[in-house]
């Protein structure tokens, strides 16, 4: 009896000295880059049984600058394994296409990184209480924001940066694109407030501009690219670079309205657009068909995808009550309510943003109706199509509670960022 309780304890005791041990020596390794610092509170809460470890506090080094480069890149190998051995005919062409543009956007990455920690101190260091307190001359900031700028640029996507995200989620499997879609992409937006908004505010109060004007015309572009796809799973994956213009603009806003909404739209779209891509994907799993002209009528065979399919276009077409419309509504406030801007650039940028929404029910609803409306497969002789079953349909309505949730009740997400954003804006906006 002793041995057969003693038995899962020592195996829980090697592993947990086995994850020591390797993070230890991953820590000696970028140790030159890495400032010591105690974050033994926290490391407690990532490993609860390495209390009494004496070195423990050097475990906690993920909340710097470098270690965001190192999880960034190790995120590429398993999303390339996963697209180029699972994915569709032209597979491999997606797949390289991927990784050297990502790969290529981290150069530049990592360039930002070591400049920042090899800037204005004896000792390197990417700790981030030291970062933000730094300061670098005008030129030099320029230069780092830049780089940065084009790393997130083709990880968010924004355009003319974005040709891989058609690509790779016309060929990916479905949950390599819900991968890509909920987490890789707003890996980028996330850089994008964290490094360059937080850590170089004076460079980001000089691009924030040219944001603006890109996240603008990045809707209204991806959109309309969006209406001529053939590939339905390409014309959600060009709906989701148009709404990541918002998250650009809000971004580029510099106000606490427009933040707010970015990182709502961040939330949001991570839960529509990879649930749209699982629709998607259980529909040509089904059918075995991916273009739109050969598609019809699957609406009566399968009503229950129909049914989720048609809720969450209306989520991403922001219907009101739902997260999409929140979170856009709220960063039009915020562009509105910018004092960086002038009256005039500000309505043109909201009405050229009006016309992003009012394409985006016309490639949604017209995507729908040449999937489920009409009777071309419907007639299909020994056809034989299965709807969702339970588990796919509760997938999707605890994805679906959140979205709904939102969208009638946004403080529940807005309270959690509301303080951290105003801290962050501090630097733009002394009182």
């Amino acid at each position: 009896m002793d041995r057969c309780l003693r038995f899962p304890l020592e195996i829980g005791n090697r592993w947990t000295f086995i994850r020591i041990y390797f993070i230890d020596r991953i820590y000696h390794y970028f140790s030159y880059f890495s400032s010591l610092a105690n974050y033994t509170e926290f490391t407690i809460i990532l490993f609860p049984d390495a209390r009494n470890v004496y070195w423990s506090n050097r475990i906690i080094f993920f909340a710097r600058p470098f270690t965001f480069f190192i999880m960034w890149e190790l995120e590429l190998i398993p999303v390339y394994l996963l697209l180029s051995m699972w994915g569709g005919k032209r597979r491999l062409y997606s797949a390289t296409k991927f990784i050297l543009y990502t790969a290529g956007g981290s150069i530049f990455f990592l360039i930002g990184v070591l400049g920042m920690g090899l800037y204005g101190s004896n000792e390197p260091g990417l700790d981030l209480e030291r970062l933000i307190n730094q300061s670098y001359p005008a030129t030099l900031e320029i230069l780092l924001y830049f780089g940065f700028l084009i790393a997130y640029a083709v990880k968010l996507p924004i355009i003319p940066l974005h040709t891989w995200l058609p690509d790779t989620h016309g060929e990916a499997h479905y949950s390599t694109c819900m991968l890509l879609a909920g987490i890789l992409l707003k890996m980028g937006a996330y850089g994008l407030i964290r490094i360059n908004m937080e850590l170089l505010p004076h460079a980001h109060y000089l691009f924030s501009p040219w944001l603006v004007i890109i996240g603008a015309i990045q809707i209204i572009y991806a959109a309309s690219t969006s209406l001529g796809q053939r590939n339905f799973k390409k014309r959600i994956a060009y709906s989701s670079v148009s709404h990541m213009g918002f998250i650009i603009i809000g971004i580029g806003s510099i106000t606490n309205i427009g933040l707010n909404g970015a990182i709502l739209q961040i939330l949001s779209h991570g839960f529509i657009g990879a649930t749209l891509f699982f629709l998607a994907g259980t529909a040509s799993d089904r059918m075995r068909l991916v273009y739109l002209e050969e598609l019809g009528g699957i609406s009566i065979p399968m009503p229950k995808i129909f049914t989720m399919f048609s809720s969450f276009s209306m989520a991403s077409l922001a219907l009101p009550g739902m997260s999409g419309f929140v979170a856009e509504l709220v960063v039009f406030f915020g562009l509105i309510t910018s004092p960086k801007f002038l009256l005039m650039p500000k309505t043109l940028i909201t009405f050229v943003m009006a016309i992003g929404m009012i394409l985006t029910p016309i490639y949604l609803l017209s995507m729908l109706r040449q999937m489920f409306n009409g009777y071309k497969l419907f007639n299909v002789p020994n056809a034989n199509f299965v709807d969702s079953g339970p588990r796919e349909l509760f997938i999707l309505i605890c994805i679906f509670l959140p979205v709904i949730g939102i969208g009638i009740y946004p403080d529940f997400v807005l309270s959690l960022s509301i303080d951290r954003v105003e801290a962050l804006l501090s630097n733009y906006y002394p009182k």
